[in-house]
This record gives structure tokens, sequence and C-alpha cells, in this order.
């Protein structure tokens, strides 16, 4: 299957697809699931494991708009700075709580 942009009412123009990487993250990534399982009390959004998975959710959507836009550099910057933001964030709670960074990478399925 291949993706399309509507450029009329009853045109279809086929635009280039995303790699298969990126399409494995598209599908890991379930942003509204995996943000409500990591929260630790209702409406928890500043926790270190809420923020990695909306992270997670932006740098997905950013990686899979690069892969059509490779000269975009300015969204590769934001990219970039995200990447670094969840790193850190990652590191804390590594460094921290050790049980809440295994169950944030496996809940999200990270590597490291």
């Amino acid at each position: 299957s291949s993706i399309y942009v509507l450029v009329r009412a009853t045109e279809k123009v086929p635009r280039k697809q995303a790699p298969r990487w990126c399409q494995s993250c598209l599908k890991m990534s379930n942003s509204p699931n995996s943000t409500a399982e990591l929260a630790l009390h209702e409406g928890d959004t500043g926790s270190a494991d809420v923020q990695i998975a909306r992270l997670t959710d932006r740098i997905v959507k950013l990686t899979h708009h690069m892969a059509g836009n490779k000269k975009d550099l300015s969204s590769r910057r934001g990219l970039l700075r995200l990447v670094a933001r969840r790193r850190k964030l990652l590191d804390y709670l590594a460094r921290t709580e050790n049980d809440r960074y295994e169950k944030v990478i496996s809940t999200l399925g990270l590597r490291r």
C-alpha cells in the first residue's frame, strides 16, 4: 500500500513512502495508550516517564516527516533537540529509579 496526497477532489498522486524502519516505529508508537500506561497518577503530565512517552511520539512523527523531506534542516535540528532531551530524561530515570526506567524502555520499545 502506498501513501497518497489528495491534489484535487478526484485525483490522487503517489507520495514517497517512509522507510521500512520508520513504518515499524509508527506501528509501535501508540502514544495515548503508552502515556496513560506510564502515568504515575491520574492527570500526570510532568513525570519523566510521561515526558519520555510524549517525546517519543513527537520523534517518530518528525522522523517520518524527515523521510520525505531530507533537506528540511530546521526540522532536523528540532528532531536532534528532542532526541537529546529524551536521552537526558532516560539517563535521569536510569540513575534515580531503575525499575521505572526498565518499564519505560519495555513499554515504548526503545533500544538501550
